[in-house]
């Protein structure tokens, strides 16, 4: 069946001047303008459109890819204001509503949001939504602590972030979790931190593979390398820009900062102001 906000295969029914009508079962017969027709197209070969709905709301096809699709989540800029809501770039001809009611805050000109994409089926139509807790559940029952998964950064709270967890759930991404800068719409790999008795889901940009006291070892022992490989010195120090640590060595500012102690207290390193110093013997 042919489904509106989709990609779908269908069949060429009629060649007419202005282009193709292909066969939308329930859907009735659907135009494919000329500019998107491929050439040497023929009544009877299929076709992959995306269906979407036309400035008076009819069927319509095109061979475009859309920025997003029902049941997708993506960043979109905002490109009108009035008064039946927003209107986004969605890379269409004709722009993508978000009404006033599924507006998180209020939309500005200009601006992006994350927003999911679905079909309201009281209007029939292509409808976005700001309010992702609407669409999206804030639990999974096919997620586990350690489940590597596909973060979109949707929003900055008080906690943390709020991301869209491969794509069909929320999950939260405590700030004392973040070590580089994010922003909505950012496509990060993250990991299932743990699942909360409520069943939501806490979210971490590093694998749970090790235990803490392994990680920490081989975070040391990393860091021994490293200064091996430079004459004994690094500039990358415990007042160290997050992201910088995180540039080098892929962990968090508070793992960095453990693991120096741990090797201070070993007297295997010295720690200066500006930077760590390898200690005689050490090697």
């Amino acid at each position: 069946m042919a489904e509106l906000g989709k990609r779908n295969t269908l069949t060429v029914v009629k060649q007419v001047d202005f282009g193709l009508y292909l066969d939308g079962g329930e859907l009735g017969e659907v135009l494919l303008p000329k500019r998107y027709v491929p050439c040497d197209v023929q009544v009877g070969d299929e076709i992959e459109v995306f269906l979407y709905l036309d400035s008076e709301d009819r069927p319509i096809a095109t061979t475009e890819q859309p920025l997003a699709m029902v049941g997708e989540a993506q960043l979109l800029k905002v490109v009108a204001v009035n008064r039946a809501g927003a209107f986004l770039d969605w890379g269409l001809p004709k722009d993508l509503l978000v009404p006033y009611a599924e507006q998180a805050e209020p939309m500005e000109e200009g601006k992006s949001y994350v927003v999911y994409l679905y079909l309201d089926h009281v209007k029939n139509r292509i409808t976005a939504s700001s309010r992702l807790h609407r669409h999206l559940g804030e639990t999974s029952a096919w997620l586990k602590a350690g489940q590597k998964v596909a973060l979109l950064i949707a929003s900055k709270t008080e906690l943390g972030y709020k991301a869209v967890v491969d794509g069909h759930c929320i999950g939260l991404l405590f700030h004392g979790e973040v070590f580089r800068p994010l922003q909505p719409g950012d496509r990060v790999t993250g990991y299932v931190k743990a699942i909360r008795p409520d069943g939501k889901i806490d979210l971490t940009l590093q694998p749970l593979q090790q235990a803490p006291q392994q990680a920490r070892d081989a975070l040391s022992q990393r860091i021994l390398d490293d200064l091996k490989q430079n004459n004994g010195v690094s500039t990358l120090t415990d007042k160290s820009p997050p992201e910088e640590i995180y540039a080098k060595f892929h962990v968090s500012k508070g793992n960095y900062k453990k693991a120096l102690g741990g090797l201070y207290k070993k007297r295997l390193i010295s720690i200066e102001r500006d930077r760590i110093t390898l200690n005689k013997g050490a090697g």
